[in-house]
């Protein structure tokens, strides 16, 4: 009898690297460690724990890391190393941001660090390659990111410019929540004032007008959550949430005027970070200020990311991390790896002229249609709908979620007034929901004809000829019964179009 794991190893994707890979980041708030599933193009996180130790507390004014907080340091560590151990990572590294840099017994405490964990690759990052790795984790999920980064954490904000997927410039600033609190001795005011002066010296922020500016850092992530539920957003993913520059600059004037009491009613935020977030909300607001930004992007991918994305070989980070999370998704949970392919090339009638963004989305929904064929039948629409908006992939935007969760509906078909729908419908306007449903009834028709083998779907094919869909079929199995009438029918509806079947030769 197989084992689980030689079953898992099995399943894998040929060529796909099986290691397991930890990397802890060592914060001047917390400490994180992160278990990667192997190398991929979209990280997949398979342990994720947090403590929030706030190690780089005192350092503005005791220029040292205090004794209680690097005690329970190491005990974590000793912790993340043990899981890490026992979760069969190949690779476990330590980064050390701020607040270890900074520290007067910095070097001595890494020591300690590396003599309680052996063998264990550590490494106290300078503010450019905070940045640098930050960057690297955005562009991982982003790859045409342009704008500005900016990055918050306890002890430093570090900022970078994006151009086309590329960091062009990198600054580091002592303005970390914890950090300007301190400099500012909590008076908000004051800490308006050391941002100002702070951000005056980053020349490369005017390059932000008019672009975007991503966020990193769970300070500015709490900021978004607050928005998503001042607004009632149907999603309640973090990653790739974006709000016009004119929003994010009221939140942030609420967030800082709201005071104590006022930020405890709100649902949702951790009392951990009521003492954080107006002088996170003062340094974003600055930064809006200075950038000039069309709209903000909340990023949940950023150093720890950024790590992974340089263990990877360069023809993976050259993939797109959309259809790489397709394809990864296809061969694990489709019945024939061929398929998407020849559904590519099949539906590819339907939309002529169609925009690249266009292609790539319809792109994955063919990868992804028959990725519930092991469902139970009566639950499949739902659970594809699912699994594709609430999806982990860092490289998929809340627009691409809701069109291809749509698409994968209408595949499974879904009844369009379903309730479960609600969510993508309103995260889409009406014509690309009417594109989604259309490519969605073109799938169901196509697997109806094939079963889902590429050999049965070569004997169809679909066209559009004088205001007419015409579906043209060709040998052994090439039947059209009622069910699949039905299916024409309610295709060429979508598409302002009557049906027609024809047998004959097509070539």
């Amino acid at each position: 009898m197989s084992t689980l794991g030689e079953i898992q190893a099995a399943a894998l994707p040929p060529g796909a690297p099986d290691r397991r890979l930890a990397v802890v980041d060592l914060g001047s708030n917390s400490v994180r460690l992160v278990v990667f599933e192997g190398l991929a193009r979209n990280p997949v996180a398979l342990f994720n724990e947090k403590a929030v130790l706030r190690l780089g507390r005192g350092i503005e004014t005791t220029g040292k890391l205090g004794d209680d907080a690097m005690a329970l340091t190491k005990t974590v560590l000793a912790r993340y190393h043990a899981v890490a151990r026992a979760m069969g990572a190949s690779v476990f590294e330590v980064l050390a941001t701020a607040a270890v840099r900074e520290a007067k017994n910095g070097p001595a405490f890494m020591a300690d660090l590396a003599a309680m964990l052996p063998g264990v690759p550590m490494h106290v990052l300078s503010g450019e390659e905070e940045a640098t790795l930050s960057a690297e984790g955005v562009v991982c999920g982003i790859p045409q990111a342009n704008g500005i980064l900016a990055d918050i954490g306890g002890g430093s904000l570090e900022l970078a410019r994006l151009k086309h997927g590329e960091a062009r410039a990198m600054a580091t600033l002592k303005l970390g929540v914890l950090r300007l609190a301190e400099r500012a001795g909590g008076d908000l005011v004051r800490a308006r004032a050391l941002v100002e002066e702070a951000l005056k010296g980053v020349d490369f922020l005017r390059h932000g007008e008019g672009a975007d500016l991503y966020l990193v850092g769970g300070a500015f992530r709490a900021l978004a959550r607050i928005h998503m539920t001042q607004i009632g957003y149907p999603l309640n993913i973090l990653h790739h949430y974006s709000v016009r520059r004119e929003e994010a600059r009221d939140l942030t004037h609420m967030v800082s005027t709201i005071g104590r009491r006022g930020l405890e009613r709100i649902p949702g935020v951790s009392r951990r970070r009521l003492d954080d977030l107006p002088f996170a909300a003062v340094v974003l607001r600055r930064v809006l200020r200075a950038a000039q930004p069309r709209r903000v992007v909340f990023s949940a991918s950023g150093l720890r990311e950024g790590w992974l994305f340089r263990q990877l070989p360069a023809p993976m980070r050259a993939e797109d991390p959309l259809l790489a999370w397709a394809r990864q998704t296809a061969l694990r949970l489709s019945r024939d790896a061929a398929t998407p392919e020849a559904l590519i090339a099949w539906t590819a009638a339907l939309f002529p002229d169609e925009a690249a963004e266009a292609r790539r989305l319809r792109e994955a929904a063919c990868y992804l249609s028959d990725t519930g064929c092991l469902d139970h039948p009566e639950y499949r629409a739902a659970l594809g709908f699912e699994r594709v908006l609430w999806q982990p992939g860092i490289g998929v935007d809340h627009h691409a979620r809701a069109f291809l969760a749509l698409c994968i509906a209408g595949r499974y078909d879904a009844p369009p007034d379903a309730p479960f729908l609600a969510p993508a419908r309103l995260l889409l306007d009406l014509a690309s929901a009417t594109r989604a449903e259309t490519l969605g009834k073109a799938l169901h028709l196509a697997y109806a004809l094939s079963a889902g083998t590429p050999a049965l779907l070569a004997r169809t094919r679909l066209h559009v000829r004088d205001g007419r869909l015409v579906l043209r079929l060709e040998g052994d199995g090439a039947y059209v019964g009622e069910g699949l009438l039905r299916r024409m029918d309610a295709l060429a509806q979508g598409l302002g179009l009557e049906a027609t079947v024809e047998d004959g030769d097509m070539t």
